[in-house]
């Protein structure tokens, strides 16, 4: 009787409209899953399937258990999916004797089938063990299991993990995150129908089916809601406003199941035998009798298999149209890679036309005769012509040779040419050593540009010959260190080359270059670019100028001065007026000495007492009168680090302005002269000297 009630509730392919169209599209798309499963994260091209989703315990494996009619699911309190598990229902025919045969086959194990789905039960978590290990830890990688049978419908469903709220054994504490990205990850592409698993004696608002089925699919164009336990809910409840889609609408509907229950489980209750019970179940109670359609595994069955071939029939022609287009362009990869040579002689003719290829491709992009030439930015060489005009040439013409030399450094610089003698004239020798300076700048930019050269070349070639060179992915290594080698070669002459022509500029300055400003025309104009400045005037005293004021007041406010800065405490009659200066030198007054013709060429006794008096006196004896502060005379030590004074006078106004003048004249020549010789020798030595090469 209840293979009877079995084989009515699934029907053969041939009684159903849609099942020949499902009968033949389902195994295709099925095969093509699993060649894109080999493929892993390469394949682009979303396959129709169904994601059964739900929370922990919800029922969702024995929906499933319930739509095959064997028990092959991992059971238990805890958490028992544990990596996705990819199900594939295919339909046969019976054998002409009536007999059936059922069996399933693992992805993993090709060509091994199982009979006994026991054993099915304990490969699965075993393989699951495998990956993610026996204390209860949870994988993202697939299962794919594929179950033959007559008894079933053609369905791929997709049983996820159950979404769990507390970590136990080895999962992460983050392990509810995780389970809804997974989840996530196949129910948000449209091409997912999504199986929302909830049981019925639980609130449907706070359904974590629901919710993760909403957020991927908001319109609920996707969403088929499963309401399980109908036969324990609360008594004077019912399921009858949830399948009509009162609480929350779902444009597929809701199918009410009734799942078996754990007593149920132990006593070895066959599916067969609980299939019936559920339709009696539904049979026995008049509100369900209108949901005939909605009602028990048979019916979620068939309503599972009218959806996936609607579903698969929708999303078909873009399906495949993205299969044609990834077929196209995989032809014509395949067609680059010509044809497999086995002979030594068919190798090498291969390998020299591969080379000569590639050298003309490398000289082709060069020149800019690359039939490929790029219309939406610069390449090869426009790159290289690039580099040298507005980079490198830009860089030095935006370069001031002044922008670090303040006045203070050509001063200290022509005060230290001229040694122990004060300039005549601005002297050469600070012009050299600065313009030298300045040339030595533009070493580190030139060595700059042949670097970037180089890169450039790199590039370019990795360009050549992609799709000819990936067949060969041990030749295109091979070239790539080659090739490496051969533009290093030529980038230590390149910037060997530019350190000569640097070092051949600040060898030889020279100053007799049509262009250079020359030393008389740098001063005038220097004159004519500095302001009128006249000198400054030292204070006026009574209205009488400094250069007419007596020589011998001058001379004792010099010794007033003098006498200030003697060892001693100076009296307050230290300045004198003149009239009593003098008195004190005619007397003879041996007890101090002037500063006046007296006291270079006067009488011995003078200087005699006044060196007498010098002698007696101590160094440390505080001196008590003018005349013998004047005696004494204190120098400042140096400083270790000696300046020029801050005081510029005119004639070195006019010498810095000439000296900023010649360095900017002469630094132009040299600069034009590095822009012309840089490029010229990277092309010779680094190019050209790599594309007239021959790879062999």
């Amino acid at each position: 009787m209840a293979d009877e009630t079995v084989s009515a509730q699934y029907p053969p392919a041939s009684s159903s409209a849609a099942a020949p169209l499902g009968h033949s599209v389902i195994p295709i798309v099925n095969k093509l899953q699993d060649i894109f499963a080999q493929l892993g994260s390469q394949s682009t091209i979303e396959l129709p399937q169904v994601a059964v989703v739900g929370s922990q315990s919800s029922g969702k494996s024995s929906v499933l258990e319930a739509l095959v009619g064997r028990d092959f699911l991992p059971r238990g309190s805890d958490i028992c999916t544990r990596r996705p598990l990819v199900l594939q229902l295919l339909q046969t025919k019976r054998k002409p004797d009536g007999t059936e045969e059922e069996y399933g086959e693992f992805l993993h194990l090709p060509g091994k089938r199982f009979y006994d789905f026991s054993e099915i039960r304990r490969e699965i978590q075993a393989e699951t063990e495998r990956e993610a290990g026996a204390n209860k830890g949870v994988s993202d990688k697939q299962i794919r299991l594929k179950i033959f049978s007559p008894n079933v419908l053609d369905i791929t469903l997709v049983d996820l993990p159950g979404i769990t709220k507390v970590p136990v054994g080895d999962q992460p504490s983050d392990i509810e995150a995780r389970i809804r990205t997974m989840i996530m990850s196949y129910i948000r592409t449209p091409s997912c129908l999504i199986l929302a698993v909830t049981p019925a004696n639980s609130d449907l608002a706070n359904s974590d089916a629901l919710q993760i089925a909403g957020n991927a699919d908001p319109d609920g164009h996707r969403t088929i809601g499963i309401i399980t336990k109908l036969d324990i809910m609360d008594r004077g409840t019912d399921a009858h406003n949830l399948l009509l889609g009162k609480v929350i609408p779902l444009r597929l509907g809701y199918v009410g199941v009734i799942n078996r229950s754990q007593e149920d489980i132990m006593l070895n209750r066959s599916i067969k035998d609980a299939i019936v019970a559920e339709e009696k179940f539904f049979r026995s109670r008049p509100v369900y009798n209108g949901l005939a359609d909605q009602c028990g595994v048979p019916q979620l069955a068939k309503k599972l298999n009218q959806i996936l071939v609607q579903h698969i029939k929708a999303v078909l022609p873009g399906l495949k149209s993205r299969i044609s287009s990834a077929l196209v362009s995989m032809a014509k990869e395949h067609a680059s890679y010509g044809e497999i040579t086995e002979s030594k002689a068919g190798q090498g003719a291969l390998l020299l036309n591969i080379l000569s290829k590639y050298s003309e491709a490398f000289s082709s992009i060069v020149e800019g005769k690359n039939e490929e030439m790029s219309t939406s930015e610069l390449s090869g060489g426009a790159r290289i012509h690039y580099i040298f005009q507005s980079i490198f040439v830009k860089s030095l013409e935006e370069v001031d040779p002044c922008e670090d030399l303040t006045d203070d450094d050509i001063r200290t610089a022509i005060q230290n040419s001229t040694g122990t003698r004060s300039a005549l004239f601005a002297p050469e020798v600070p012009f050299e050593v600065l313009v030298r300076r300045q040339i030595a700048r533009l070493l580190d930019p030139s060595l700059q540009c042949a670097r970037f050269i180089y890169d450039e070349l790199m590039k370019i070639s990795h360009r050549c010959l992609v799709n000819e060179l990936q067949r060969f992915p041990v030749l295109r290594k091979r070239m790539d260190e080659v090739i490496g080698n051969f533009l290093r070669e030529g980038l230590e002459p390149s910037e060997t080359m530019i350190g000569h022509i640097i070092e051949m500029e600040m060898d030889y300055i020279n100053t007799s270059h049509p262009n250079f400003i020359g030393g008389s025309k740098s001063v005038e104009i220097a004159k004519q670019q500095l302001p009128k400045v006249s000198l400054p005037l030292s204070r006026q005293k009574d209205g009488i100028e400094p250069d007419k004021v007596p020589t011998s007041e001058r001379s004792v406010k010099s010794r007033a001065i003098l006498a200030r800065q003697a060892n001693g405490v100076v009296s307050d009659q230290g300045v004198r007026p003149v009239a009593d200066v003098e008195k004190v030198t005619l007397s003879g007054n041996t007890s101090g000495s002037s500063w006046g013709i007296s006291s270079i060429f006067g009488g011995i006794d003078n200087r005699t007492s006044a060196k007498e008096s010098l002698t007696n006196k101590s160094f440390s004896e505080p001196v008590h009168s003018l005349e013998q502060a004047f005696s004494i005379i204190q120098l400042r030590e140096p400083p270790s680090v000696l300046r020029p004074t801050e005081n510029q006078s005119d004639e070195e106004a006019i010498v810095i302005v000439a000296t900023k003048l010649l360095l900017r004249s002469y630094y132009d020549i040299v600069r034009k002269n590095i822009e012309d010789f840089v490029p010229k020798a990277i092309m010779h030595f680094l190019v050209f000297s790599f594309s007239s090469r021959h790879i062999m």
